[in-house]
């Protein structure tokens, strides 16, 4: 059974900083795509970043700069490092495995709040 556990999310004042993680199990994490989406209230889904398992990694334009991801093959963790936090970047955030052998595989999110 494949299981992606999002955490780290929380409340934070305006440029302050955040790390989330997703902990991945069931796949052979390392052979994956990973990506964080986020979903603010109102608003569509969006993806924010992606680290490919070469470890290529791209960002949306909104947070180039601001946010970084990694992943840990040997822990199947993949992070998400939030700086310079600014009260737009409030959403749920979702990470999600993706590869051209199986469906994607998503979490169930993580809340981030920027507000003081």
């Amino acid at each position: 059974q494949v299981q992606l556990v999002e955490s780290g999310g929380g409340l934070v004042q305006p440029g302050g900083s955040l790390r989330l993680s997703c902990a991945a199990s069931g796949i052979i994490f390392s052979t994956y795509n990973m990506a964080w989406y986020r979903q603010a209230p109102g608003k569509q889904r969006e993806w924010v970043a992606t680290i490919a398992s070469g470890g290529y990694t791209g960002y949306v334009n909104s947070v180039r700069g601001r946010f970084t991801i990694s992943r840990d093959n040997a822990k199947s963790t993949v992070y998400l490092q939030l700086n310079s936090l600014k009260p737009e970047d409030t959403a749920v955030y979702y990470c999600k495995a993706s590869s051209t052998r199986t469906p994607d595989y998503w979490g169930r999110g993580t809340q981030v709040t920027v507000s003081s």
